[in-house]
């Protein structure tokens, strides 16, 4: 099997914990409060989080930070998680002794987490060149490189 090379691995650095003992949707429910984050917000709101699944994922992004400064040379005040995602591992099943020589079953899960930070000086260098590429007289000073359109794709909405 032959495994395709990232476009952006230039760019990219990541970290991969596996059979972190924890559900996939406790890891998910802290996971989507870090998501496009930069990486002094995410460590921040991680340690200040109640929750008992922020610590292997502080521990994920802090591993991460450290792979992109010692392997890529990039600064961490540059880093963003681009990526992060949760997926479901093996579940560990144990037998819990009962009264009456009888026994009970428990299902201990695990998951994978997958923490991708990017460097977005390269982002910052690529919006520097289209302004100097920018022709003079142009009404639009502001160079807008994304666009959000919140009514076709379903737009916004609140659960409450």
């Amino acid at each position: 099997m032959i495994k395709k090379k990232n476009k952006n691995s230039y760019k990219e650095v990541y970290a991969l914990g596996q059979y972190i003992s924890m559900s996939a949707n406790k890891a998910r429910r802290v996971i989507d409060q870090i998501r496009g984050r930069s990486y002094e917000e995410a460590l921040m709101i991680l340690e200040l989080m109640p929750y008992r699944g922020c610590y292997p994922i502080f521990k994920l992004v802090y591993s991460a930070a450290a792979n992109a400064s010692h392997n890529k040379g990039f600064k961490e005040t540059n880093l963003v998680i681009s990526k992060a995602e949760v997926n479901q591992g093996n579940t560990v099943k144990k037998l819990k002794p009962r009264a009456r020589g009888r026994s009970y079953p428990l299902k201990r899960s695990t998951c994978h987490i997958t923490i991708v930070l990017e460097d977005i000086t390269v982002y910052q260098q690529y919006k520097d060149y289209l302004m100097y590429l920018k022709k003079p007289g142009c009404s639009n000073e502001n160079t807008n490189l994304t666009c959000y359109d919140t009514y076709s794709s379903g737009g916004l909405w609140d659960k409450k």
